[in-house]
């Protein structure tokens, strides 16, 4: 099959992460229809994670391409750049405070940033409650989208921007994500300066790091008054049940956790033991490295389906700059099959890199040692749905 024009071809992006909207806003701007699949059955199903950091060197250029700059700055937090480094006694060891106008990584919450896509995309872009089962066809085309619904759509590229447990990865690479033997507990707090204002002014206005060498706690304020704080190990991937436990076992799991941090002070043990609701378990995988695959003129891939790493500050830049060269090279092609290898041309050669610079960084987070947080590669951020 000859690979159709991208203004002919029906273009069929799995998830509607910040990538896949991103692809689906700047497609839409440059005239090419898309349509995003998304297996949640509506936006406000389930809490799309905490908050993260857009870099003006990734994450912002795809802003500025899909013309939603300007509205991302209005919700942002600059001040939700500065970082607090600290020992286990909650003694600040290194403090990094953003000038006034600097905006080169502000916060923005994940549901804000997922909220101000949706909304930029046509009416009718996402169709929601559409799980992918499977991919059908021959490799150079049509394809056949396979949902758990029973339905199926043909499509002549699929893009699959559906994150760590990607179901379009396979259509082109066998490899799967591993466990990086780090693993984050995620506690949540509400209304923090009125109900826990000591642990507010622990964190301050943006993220609080501290570890030594086997555990650490890394907080971040989030908007509307809410901070969160990622409780993080070096355990078995199964570690809640081979201690007998369940996810739902609060008081279990942190009796255990109080156990493990006892000789942490008073104050950052308040982080663990006056969380808001249960803890949300969120082991650490990756994908190998490198990880890359063949050509393929039908599907490929953008962000964590296409290069999960630890949530060190990355992963939904890369998954924005990712859809954001995508839809232009799209935009500019010939053909779909044209455009789809000038994108991974780039894309695989700079996620290859910046995997490798990554590969067993998650390890970072615990040292005792002053990370180096200062780096655009470097700054932790919870992990959350792309």
């Amino acid at each position: 099959m000859n690979s159709p024009a991208p203004t002919r071809a029906r273009i069929s992006i799995i998830g509607a992460g910040p990538g896949g909207l991103t692809c689906a806003r700047i497609l839409q701007r440059r005239g090419i229809t898309v349509t995003v699949y998304e297996r949640d059955p509506g936006p406000d199903a389930r809490n799309q994670g905490g908050t993260l950091d857009l870099h003006a060197d990734n994450g912002q250029i795809a802003l500025r391409e899909a013309g939603l700059l300007d509205e991302f700055f209005a919700l942002a937090r600059p001040e939700g750049q500065e970082m607090r480094q600290m020992d286990p006694t909650g003694t600040i060891t290194s403090h990094q405070v953003p000038q006034p106008d600097e905006l080169f990584k502000p916060e923005i919450d994940r549901g804000q940033l997922r909220r101000l896509l949706l909304d930029s995309v046509q009416p009718g872009t996402v169709q929601w409650g559409r799980g992918l089962d499977k991919i059908s066809g021959p490799a150079d085309g049509p394809r056949r989208l396979h949902f758990t619904d029973g339905t199926s759509v043909e499509t002549d590229l699929v893009i699959g921007a559906d994150g760590a447990s990607s179901r379009v990865r396979p259509a082109v690479s066998p490899a799967v994500p591993g466990y990086t033997g780090v693993s984050f507990l995620e506690a949540w707090f509400t209304d923090v300066d009125n109900r826990h204002p000591d642990i507010a002014e622990l964190v301050g206005q943006g993220s609080a790091h501290a570890a030594d060498g086997e555990r650490a706690l890394f907080a971040q304020r989030n908007s509307g008054n809410h901070i969160r704080v990622y409780i993080i190990q070096r355990v078995p991937v199964d570690w809640i049940g081979a201690s007998g436990l369940t996810t739902e076992d609060t008081d279990g799991i942190r009796a255990l956790l109080l156990g493990e941090y006892a000789h942490w002070s008073p104050r950052m043990r308040r982080m663990i033991t006056e969380n808001d609701g249960p803890y949300v378990d969120r082991p650490i995988f990756a994908l190998p490295v490198p990880h890359t695959w063949e050509h393929n003129p039908t599907v490929t891939l953008l962000g964590d389906a296409a290069h999960l790493m630890p949530p060190l500050g990355v992963g939904v830049n890369l998954a924005m700059l990712d859809a954001g060269e995508l839809a232009l090279a799209l935009a500019n092609a010939a053909t779909v099959a044209d455009a789809v290898r000038t994108y991974e041309k780039t894309m695989l050669a700079r996620s290859i890199e910046t995997a490798r610079a990554l590969e067993g960084r998650a390890e970072d987070l615990l040292s005792a040692e002053v990370p180096d947080f200062g780096g655009d590669d470097a700054q932790p951020q919870g992990p959350g749905t792309e």
